[in-house]
């Protein structure tokens, strides 16, 4: 069983993100999301700077247009087929939620402390929707890279850190390739 919410140890030995593609109704309604995105901002954040922000994506449409200008642009001979395919995660799962790293000015915090954050934020972010009892997954793509939509969700240095897709599973979750634990876990000396 994937995300088993019978202890905090069972579930992180269990869990599992979704396929957004496999993710249906019902999401979290407006404040189970609220309380979902709160519990994400429990994080690790050396200095308190918060170098973090949320964009939820109620309009689909209106991301989906943005994901059709954005990827016709940058590929002005795309086939239908492949316009199609870019702008298929605007409409994937229930709720869609973007991360956005949003470093903030320190002397004393480094650049990275602050990436280290964003990145616990977006595990976190995780661990809430799946112990609401919701699936989510956290993609990222050729948008979070692309001009047209950094200009539109960023502000100033601002990157977009993911999309996180959460939903009700469609289908049975199934697992992933796991690392040897020996492969990567190392003494010193």
């Amino acid at each position: 069983m994937f995300n088993d919410l019978s202890s905090v140890t069972a579930y992180l030995e269990s869990r599992r993100s979704g396929k957004p593609r496999d993710m249906v109704a019902p999401g979290p309604d407006a404040a189970k999301l609220n309380l979902i995105l709160q519990t994400a901002m429990r994080t690790p954040d050396h200095g308190k700077l918060f170098p973090w922000r949320f964009v939820e994506i109620t309009d689909r449409s209106a991301f989906a247009d943005l994901l059709k200008t954005a990827f016709c642009a940058a590929n002005p001979d795309a086939r239908p087929a492949q316009i199609e395919a870019a702008i298929a995660p605007a409409h994937m799962a229930p709720t869609l939620i973007l991360l956005i790293f949003a470093p903030q000015p320190s002397l004393k915090i480094p650049l990275w402390e602050q990436e280290m954050s964003v990145g616990a934020v977006g595990m976190n972010l995780l661990h809430a929707v799946h112990a609401h009892g919701f699936v989510g997954s956290w993609i990222t793509g050729w948008a979070n890279y692309d001009p047209v939509v950094h200009a539109a969700l960023c502000q100033d240095d601002e990157k977009m850190a993911g999309m996180f897709f959460i939903g009700t599973p469609a289908l049975a979750l199934e697992e992933r390739p796991r690392p040897v634990p020996s492969d990567i876990i190392r003494a010193w000396p």
